[in-house]
């Protein structure tokens, strides 16, 4: 049997690089070598691409390529630079294990969709619209799905928050990893919290604090049929939930603790998945995501956030939880090349 020729795209140019890599290490770590035939494209923090061996932490210092996804169709693959000559490498399907802007945002997905490439994941429409923190709240309430009081600030607008509002949430409307993110209490820390945001994004969200639990639903599938992993719980000691940001999050959080299933009644824990379904529908999602939502104290179901792309690595939240239901990361691998192949 011929093996598939599988390009994994990983590093980039957004803050999540280093997360982007340590996913890329699980999948390099997980893949089924009798069916798959990986090829490692690293792109760096100045969004140079380079063929290489592996993932590894310093993948930059060992033997590289300048290479490149052809846009051209009858190429149907990779150019390469070795000896001077820019060589083809036929792909099968693209895994793009990218991370928050240019991997999640529909920029790589445009790319790919030009090359003709079959890739894992979202198509362009529902990556922007979920890496738009706005425009997810947007489309997800007017399906149904109640989301949390926000507003939007450009630089130079006025903030409207009343005394009464705090606390709130300050984040860029683009960016994921809780990465510019910032928890308010009063009205004397919002400037300083707008301006960490706009280091991240032009376009910030001032949000309402959702008191409840912090669940997390991961979602495989297209269309109508969709599978789930088990719901997971985060418990906070302090702050919010920023575990890429931490220095050993491998060794566990600082200020988190994870609950796999989570401990819900089965038939809110039910609930939870039909309501990320629901969301996934709503947003023309593919592939796969993390649908992140709220459970308030009076049961009702806040959305969160979405995340096209979750994190792979060996602490992240969404193979955990497909782990738990019975779904391992080869087989998670499986079932999205499958479905890239379908699309």
């Amino acid at each position: 049997m011929n093996k598939i020729k599988i390009a994994i795209l990983f590093g980039g140019c957004s803050e999540e690089h280093d997360v982007s890599v340590k996913s890329a290490q699980e999948i390099a770590k997980h893949i089924d070598k009798e069916k798959y035939e990986p090829v490692y494209i690293g792109i760096t923090r100045s969004g140079s691409w380079m063929l290489c061996e592996s993932p590894r932490p310093e993948w930059e210092s060992g033997e590289c390529h300048p290479a490149v996804i052809s846009p051209d169709r009858t190429i149907h693959g990779v150019l390469s630079m070795q000896n001077n000559t820019w060589l083809p490498i036929h792909i099968d399907v693209v895994f793009p294990v990218l991370h928050g802007r240019f991997g999640e945002d529909g920029a790589i997905q445009g790319l790919l969709e030009l090359s003709g490439i079959p890739y894992i994941g979202c198509d362009i429409a529902g990556s922007a619209l979920c890496m738009d923190k706005s425009l997810t709240y947007l489309l997800a309430s007017h399906a149904g799905i109640a989301v949390p009081a926000f507003q939007i600030l450009h630089p130079d607008d006025t903030p409207e928050i009343n005394i009464s509002s705090y606390p709130v949430f300050v984040k860029p409307a683009r960016s994921g990893s809780s990465f510019g993110v910032s928890k308010v209490a009063n009205q004397d820390e919002l400037d300083a919290a707008i301006r960490t945001a706009l280091a991240y994004d032009n376009k910030v969200l001032i949000e309402e604090a959702i008191p409840g639990i912090e669940t997390g639903c991961a979602v495989l599938g297209n269309g109508a049929f969709l599978t789930t992993g088990e719901i997971d719980s985060i418990t906070l000691s302090h702050g919010f939930f920023r575990i890429h940001q931490e220095d050993n999050p491998e060794s566990g959080s600082e200020n988190a603790s994870f609950t796999v299933p989570a401990n819900l009644p089965p038939k809110k824990q039910a609930e939870l998945k039909e309501t990320a379904k629901k969301a996934y529908r709503a947003l023309g999602l593919k592939g796969l995501a993390r649908i992140d939502m709220f459970l308030k104290e009076d049961g009702s179901i806040v959305l969160n956030e979405i995340n096209t792309l979750p994190g792979f690595t060996s602490y992240s939240r969404y193979p955990r939880m497909m782990k738990a239901a019975g779904i391992t990361i080869p087989q998670i691998i499986d079932r999205l090349v499958l479905l890239a192949e379908r699309k």
